[in-house]
């Protein structure tokens, strides 16, 4: 015999005390307004992002993204636990279930503005804007299709993408590596904490599961492969390195403390637009470029200055030199250090600088003009 549990009812002749009076107006209240505060849920994660997401490494900024995890890890198999106790008819569910949907929008929110903010640091939107426009998409659809979040594939899919995104960076900040290896174990991080949810999901809403089950393992499938295609097309943003600063310039050279460079004079275009600049060489005259790339504190690798001069009759780029140097992370400013060649043709050229692995993290564009005597400079300090 199954017991029926109405929801919220008191004992006969007796009258709801003002607290509960008071808690069945808030819950009313959220019910009544709940898009408006799912947009705010997530408004309110962005911002809170904005202002703790200073560095990728900070305690504070993995202990959130940690929170987040286990926002969703609890709210979403719980809200479901919920509704398939009151589909079988053991107890009617709960008002305050409908918080448990603004719980899971303003984590996911948190996630995809705390992605937003890294990973667009990160990016050269030249090539990494396909995945920088995916990221967009599912910012603005987890928010459009806020009346979906309390649907279980939609959301477990979600859940999984923000995982995956998350764990592509911290990882190799435990494992002070990067590389392909770490992003397969990347991989499998995600992959294990997302069977360990499906696990707890599947003991807490078994019937809703076993609708959903193939749904959401397609979907986790399909996020999978498009993350793969990603990284091995180089098209991910090569986090956890970001460029902080780089320039190309005339001359560049280290004084305690500092770095500093000669620099001719930028027009308002180059300076305020990001247009590639224009330098004016005497033959056989050096060019420098410099570059400060932040890495999280211990972490070791290699960064790449490729200097590439683009031959008009051929169409293609050409690789002119290739400069390695090693980097140390933990500087706020980014590990800084230069490249220099000589610069034996006028036109297109451009510096990519890269990991040892060819994910790019920066790239470089200017043109190179041929003049017979060298033009005014100014000695500068760089970031």
């Amino acid at each position: 015999m199954v017991e029926h549990f109405p929801e919220e009812e008191g004992v006969p002749g007796s009258s709801p005390g003002p607290s509960t009076s008071m808690l069945r107006k808030i819950l009313s209240w959220i019910q009544t307004y709940e898009r408006h505060l799912s947009a705010v849920a997530m408004a309110t994660g962005f911002i809170f992002d904005n202002l703790l997401f200073t560095r990728i490494d900070l305690w504070r900024t993995q202990v959130l993204f940690a929170l987040y995890t286990l926002a969703c890890f609890i709210a979403i198999p719980l809200l479901h636990w919920l509704e398939v106790r009151a589909e079988r008819g053991e107890k009617r569910a709960p008002r305050w279930r409908f918080i448990l949907p603004l719980v899971t929008q303003f984590a996911l929110g948190g996630f995809w503005s705390g992605f937003v903010i890294f990973y667009g640091r990160s990016a050269v939107f030249g090539v990494s804007w396909p995945f920088l426009l995916f990221l967009f998409l599912v910012f603005l659809g987890s928010e459009y299709f806020h009346q979906y979040h309390e649907k279980l594939v939609f959301t477990s899919i979600l859940f999984f993408f923000a995982l995956y995104s998350y764990a592509i960076f911290a990882v190799p900040m435990y494992t002070k590596t990067m590389g392909t290896e770490t992003f397969i174990e990347s991989s499998l991080v995600a992959i294990g904490i997302f069977t360990l949810f499906t696990m707890f999901l599947r003991f807490l809403a078994h019937e809703r599961f076993r609708i959903d089950v193939w749904r959401i393992r397609a979907g986790a499938l399909v996020v999978l492969i498009l993350m793969n295609v990603f990284y091995f097309t180089n098209i991910l943003p090569p986090l956890p390195l970001s460029a902080e600063a780089v320039g190309i310039y005339h001359s560049v050279w280290r004084v305690p403390g500092a770095y500093l460079a000669t620099n001719e004079a930028e027009s308002w275009q180059v300076q305020y637009l990001g247009f590639s600049p224009t330098l004016h060489v005497v033959p056989g005259e050096w060019l420098f470029a410099y570059s400060a790339v932040f890495a999280p504190t211990a972490l070791t690798t290699t960064i790449v200055h490729r200097w590439q001069w683009f031959d008009e009759a051929k169409k293609q780029w050409i690789l002119k030199a290739t400069i390695t140097y090693p980097i140390v992370g933990g500087n706020d400013g980014g590990y800084r250090g230069y490249s220099t060649v000589p610069i034996s043709e006028p036109g297109q050229w451009r510096v990519d600088i890269e990991t040892s692995h060819g994910r790019l993290i920066a790239r470089l564009p200017f043109t190179v003009k041929e003049v017979t005597a060298p033009p005014p400079e100014t000695t500068i300090t760089l970031k």
